[in-house]
């Protein structure tokens, strides 16, 4: 039976299929229907989970699928700290490594199952994070996708979200590593979910001024938001959007009750416009 390791394959029956019909799909396309027929946000997110799926060095056909699940209570992962930048569930994004103690984390990271748990420092001028007091109590786990050495010595890596998690407790050593559990969701699938998440949409159409309604439905795909049916992913894909502070930010990572933090979103959006936030830096 066929699972999400085989969608490209799957979207290329998909185009194959439809062209026999003369309808003309492109392989992108197609990619981004199947990672919607799957359950997920978009392609990028899909690749993510196909690429934490495998073991290094391993091709497509060679999954290790536990390297995309979230951490059972108790294990360890290396830390990934964040200077300026929340990280949320089914994000995926390039982060700046100039640390030698991150960059060690990371390289254990990717010799073993590639993930990392990335969480927000509460000061951004603390060069060594090493205590439950530097760092916020709930972080993201991560998979690691990519990393490449950059010209000037920093580390470029790719992580993409994929479940809250709780830092138990700190290990120093050669580099921070933590025991972790995860942050279940509750209310996810409530009707006051579903209500609430109609109202953010709203409420965000006037926040960003984008009238949904005149954007083309392919485009409208892309940008992903009228589509998502979870309460949970609309309000983890909306608050990154927010201009806001990395307190608030972190609040609402923090905040499992889905309906509560749809709450926290349509409140926040009150207080004004998006603003351009710089790139993230670990």
């Amino acid at each position: 039976m066929r699972d999400f390791r085989d969608a490209k394959a799957m979207a290329q029956t998909l185009s194959e299929a439809l062209s026999a019909k003369s309808v003309s799909l492109s392989h992108s396309e197609s990619l981004e229907l199947i990672a919607r027929i799957l359950g997920l946000r978009d392609w990028n997110v899909l690749a993510a989970r196909i690429q934490a799926s495998q073991p290094v060095g391993a091709g497509p056909r060679n999954p290790t699928p536990r390297a995309s699940l979230p951490p059972s209570s108790g294990a360890v992962l290396p830390i990934f700290p964040m200077r300026d930048f929340v990280l949320f569930p089914q994000m995926t994004v390039p982060v700046f490594v100039g640390r030698d103690k991150t960059r060690r984390a990371v390289e254990h990271a990717v010799a073993g199952d590639r993930r990392v748990l990335v969480v927000a420092q509460r000061r951004a001028t603390d060069d060594d994070p090493g205590t439950l007091d530097s760092l916020y109590p709930v972080g993201v786990a991560a998979s690691v996708i990519n990393c490449q050495t950059q010209v000037d010595g920093v580390l470029k890596v790719s992580v993409s979200g994929l479940q809250r998690t709780a830092i138990l407790r700190l290990v120093n050593a050669d580099f921070l590593t933590a025991e972790v559990a995860p942050v279940e969701e509750q209310r996810g699938q409530s009707a006051e979910a579903e209500a609430r998440s109609s109202a953010v949409l709203e409420t965000y159409q006037s926040y960003a001024n984008i009238d949904f309604s005149s954007i083309q439905r392919r485009p409208k795909a892309r940008l992903g938001l009228s589509s998502i049916g979870d309460p949970g992913v609309l309000a983890d894909t909306l608050a990154p959007l927010l201009s806001i502070s990395i307190e608030q930010k972190q609040q609402l990572l923090e905040t499992g009750d889905v309906v509560a933090r749809l709450e926290k979103i349509l409140d926040l959006m009150k207080a004004g416009r998006p603003e351009i936030r710089p790139a993230p830096t670990g």
